[in-house]
Order: structure tokens, then sequence, then C-alpha cells
């Protein structure tokens, strides 16, 4: 008698029960205990796999999605990958309008992955017909049999991660937890997980993630959307132009602002103290991280997760090439190329 294959139907079924991995070295000079929610275990290497199939399977359930048909969505890089591999599985055609300010691996990635490509200036106001979510919204009224996954306004980003983010959090801290850390961008992350834990224990502390140039802390701290807040950075998947309607602000307690320049060299940090070869947002929370511990946050008894959203292999172009952090003004004398002496040639 032949024994059971152990074997998944497909890699649909390896989304979520990412593990938790505590951070022993990258911020072992601040209070508490630190743990990270490894969402590059994903199948798609992100978070975004979470959303692409929570939005794209309720769409079914509800016959807004038929086979053959398309699903168009704007992205810095994940969210498209995500649903390129969820057309896949399914049978979906897939356009995406992405910002030029993706990485050119990513932008690689997706075309691979069978889908259209649009890539769109970055540095454009939201409304200007350029920018990824006009030429979404235009993609959207020219093709037959489209649907518009819409991210930074669909509460099924949120919802997403209220049903899977959040319990996964709260099972393996065994409610423990104390202050829960994540970068927001279109805020699905940060919204759905929060409220499921402040749901399970109301004490637990939200901390967001901004970037400089984007518009949300100042929004959060006092419901003014300020134009003079933005201007060009560098980080993907992180901040924002406009206000998305994705981001519950009021279950988050306090944002705080990182750089494009200390982001890049903690992502780098992150791998030679602690192994963890992920994308540029991770940087970007380890960052928070430690510019909240300098207003006091955290204490001895402090357990804190922090979600670290995407591999590094998709900014292999970027923060991890010498050349493009170079480029970018990124080394000085304190912080010099990491890895052109460690490599030697053989002759």
């Amino acid at each position: 008698m032949s024994e059971c294959i152990k074997a998944y139907d497909n890699v649909l079924q390896l989304i979520g029960s990412t593990p938790l991995v505590k951070l022993n070295r990258i911020l072992e000079d601040i209070p508490g205990n630190f743990y990270a929610k490894l969402e590059c275990f994903n199948p798609g290497h992100s978070t975004k796999d979470r959303i692409a199939l929570y939005i794209i399977e309720e769409a079914e359930r509800k016959g807004i999605l038929k086979p053959g048909d398309t699903i168009i969505e704007t992205t810095s890089g994940n969210t498209g990958f995500s649903l390129a591999m969820v057309s896949i599985i399914k049978g979906y055609e897939c356009v995406l309008a992405v910002t030029s300010k993706s990485s050119k691996d990513k932008i690689d990635t997706l075309k691979n992955l069978g889908a259209k490509v649009y890539v769109c200036p970055a540095n454009v106001s939201a409304d200007d017909p350029r920018s990824y979510y006009q030429v979404a919204k235009r993609l959207h009224s020219e093709i037959k049999g489209s649907v518009y996954i819409n991210q930074y306004f669909n509460q099924l980003n949120a919802d997403a991660h209220y049903n899977t983010t959040g319990p996964e959090i709260w099972k393996q801290t065994s409610g423990k937890i104390t202050h829960f850390v994540a970068c927001s961008g279109t805020g699905g992350t940060i919204s759905g997980t929060a409220k499921y834990l402040k749901e399970q224990n109301p004490g637990i502390k939200v901390l967001g993630v901004d970037a400089y140039g984007s518009v949300l802390k100042k929004y959060h701290e006092t419901g003014e959307f300020d134009d003079k807040e933005i201007y060009p950075y560098r980080i993907e998947g992180l901040g924002k132009n406009l206000i998305p309607s994705a981001t519950n602000f009021d279950i988050i307690d306090q944002f705080i602002k990182v750089s494009d320049e200390e982001s890049a060299h903690t992502a780098r940090e992150l791998v030679l103290k602690e192994g963890l070869f992920l994308g540029y947002t991770s940087g970007a929370a380890i960052r928070g991280i430690q510019e909240f511990a300098k207003q006091n946050h955290f204490d001895a008894n402090s357990n804190v997760v922090v979600i670290l959203p995407d591999h590094g292999s998709r900014y292999l172009s970027k923060i991890f090439s010498d050349d493009w952090m170079e480029k970018q003004g990124f080394f000085d004398t304190k912080r010099n190329a990491s890895n052109t002496t460690k490599i030697q040639f053989v002759k």
C-alpha cells in the first residue's frame, strides 16, 4: 500500500502563517524584547500576498470576477507581484500601473510573471493623468471585463490583515504583545492588524512609520492634508502623497518619520547583524523602532512585534548596490561601501 503524498494543491495555500523571529543584535541597546514578523516567507515574498488572495477571492465570491477577466492595480511592486502570482493560478489577465520609483528588479519580475506593466512617473501629483493612480483608472475604463483592485481605497485591504496577520501575532505572542510597529503606505497592514490586536487588548500601542516626503504623519496629528509635506523620496511601499481610506488613523497611536538614507543603511545592517536579507521598508521599520526608542516608548517588559514586509532580492539594484548607494550620496567617511573590499579576483 502506497503512502499518502503530502503536498499543497498550489502555491496559494502557502500564504500566511509567517514566522515570528526574535531580533537579537540590531536593537540590543534598546530595552525590551523585539520580534520580527517575517512576511518574506509568503510564497510571493511579501505581505501583499495576503491582500491579493483575500481581495480576489472576495470578488469571486460576490460574482465580480469571472473566468478570463482582467485584474488592474496600482503598485510599487509587491502588490503587483502577488496579484500576478494569484492571477496565474486562477486564470486571470493582470495589468499593473507601476511607479517609476520601483526597482528595476521588481519591474523585470512583474514582466516575467506575465503581467502587462505600465511604468508611470513617481514625482507627479496623484491627480496628474500620468500618475499610476490615474493610469490604472483609465485602463479600467478602457478594458472590458476588468476589475480595479484599488488597494488604497479598498476596505478589504485592511480586512485581509484583520483576519490573518492580527490573529497570527496574537497567537504567536500568547497575547503578551505590548507594541505593534508597522510601516504605513496604503495602511491596510497596520490598520487591519491593529484593529484585531486592540480588540483583544486595548492597551497595545500601535506605532506607525512614515517617510519624509509623505503626508501621513501630519494628517494623523492634525487632520490636515498638507501638500507642502510632499517631496520626492526613495523608499518604496511607504508613505503617500494622498490620504488612503484603507488607513484607520484612529487606531494608530503615533507616527514617526524616517529618512531614505538611514532606512537603507538599516536594511544593510539587518543582514550583517541578524542574517535577515530583507527590503528597503524593513530597514525603515527597524529605523522607526530606533526613533520611537528615543521617546522612551519601550522598557524591559515591552514585547514589540514589527512587520518586516518583503525580501531583499527585490532591491539588488538599489539599496544592496554600492553603485546606487554612492549615487544617492549615502556613503561618507563614516559609512563606506561594504562589499568592494570583500571581493577578490583570482588571476
